[in-house]
């Protein structure tokens, strides 16, 4: 098959998964304004997705970069690693948001990318540094998330602790709009990042870009009009799993928690570090809600996320790798 064509697939195949991200994770910016009432479900949506696309004006490419030169050795990667890779990683993906399972579609994206070249090469593919990086915020990004969103809550609990409770949610549903659509701004700014920078290796690999690794603007926009797209489609089943099953949340709690959310993120944003959405606000929703009490969180259904999390990482290098076994008999 012609280079060219391999491209054009590896291509589709990205913005594929790219569609799932933003199917997923739609649930991260919104779960809390839906839970609280604040929104319809529809009308959140549109929010998120606007909010998703607004941040290619914000941010730079600095996550892409990291996706395309600090995970796997560029001079190994060629265009059938990573098709096998984006194949596992939407697999874990799509498969999780139709049972409703909030997962981390960057990490399988990282996992599928990683599982592939490694079958392809060796060990000797993968950049440990870059790779370890990620891997430590899969656990500092929640924490400090869910730090964020304890200590958000106490703080505004403790400002508003002489004002009438019914006053103190109705001024916080306007609020929470804001602090919604901050989320989705650092949603976008981070996760469609990370299909910006698989296109650009795929293009830089066959040779499209020269000798310099730069994230084209046309890559930058089909990639946020692409996951804008798959927030659209809803992802109402993982919504519903984050906003009324993790734990019970007012409009105070739903800004505080969108509040850490976003300031994490576009900290890890502006710092290049590919983190996951759907872990920030996981753990800043349990932080905000242990302010009331431990036992306000579901830690039963919070434990099954975090298994989710865990799996996510090896369950698609698996795929990744084995899909990439197969190609390799025909290539």
């Amino acid at each position: 098959m012609p280079d060219f064509i391999l491209v054009v697939i590896a291509i589709i195949i990205a913005l594929a998964f790219d569609f799932g991200n933003g199917l997923n994770d739609a649930a991260n910016a919104i779960a809390t304004v839906v839970a609280t009432r604040v929104l319809s479900l529809r009308a959140a949506v549109l929010m998120a997705a606007i909010g998703n696309f607004s941040g290619v004006f914000f941010f730079g490419v600095a996550v892409a970069t990291t996706i395309g030169k600090d995970l796997i050795d560029p001079n190994i990667v060629d265009v059938y690693i990573i098709i096998s890779g984006l194949i596992g990683a939407i697999l874990w993906v799509y498969g999780a948001s139709y049972i409703g399972l909030p997962v981390s579609a960057s990490h399988a994206l990282i996992g599928g990318f990683v599982g592939s070249a490694v079958v392809a090469a060796g060990l000797k593919a993968v950049l440990w540094g870059g790779l370890i990086k990620i891997v430590i915020f899969i656990v500092v990004a929640p924490l400090l998330g869910m730090l964020g969103g304890f200590l958000f809550q106490i703080i505004i609990l403790w400002i508003s602790r002489k004002a009438n409770p019914s006053r103190v949610n109705k001024h916080f549903k306007k609020l929470q709009l804001i602090s919604a659509f901050s989320y989705s701004l650092s949603h976008g700014a981070n996760d469609a990042q990370k299909t910006m920078g698989v296109i650009t290796i795929v293009l830089f690999s066959a040779g499209y870009l020269g000798g310099e690794f730069y994230v084209p603007f046309w890559v930058i926009m089909a990639s946020y009009t692409t996951i804008t797209l798959g927030t659209l489609a809803g992802g109402s089943r993982v919504i519903k799993t984050l906003g009324l099953k993790l734990t019970n949340l007012k409009p105070i709690n739903g800004f505080c928690a969108e509040t850490a959310g976003a300031a994490t993120i576009i900290g890890c944003s502006l710092a290049g570090i590919p983190v996951s959405t759907t872990h920030v606000i996981s753990g800043s929703i349990a932080g905000v809600g242990s302010t009331r009490r431990l036992s306000a969180v579901r830690w039963g259904l919070a434990r099954k996320i975090v298994r989710a999390w865990v799996l996510t990482i090896p369950a698609s290098a698996f795929v990744g790798g084995a899909l990439y076994y197969v190609i390799s008999f025909f290539i």
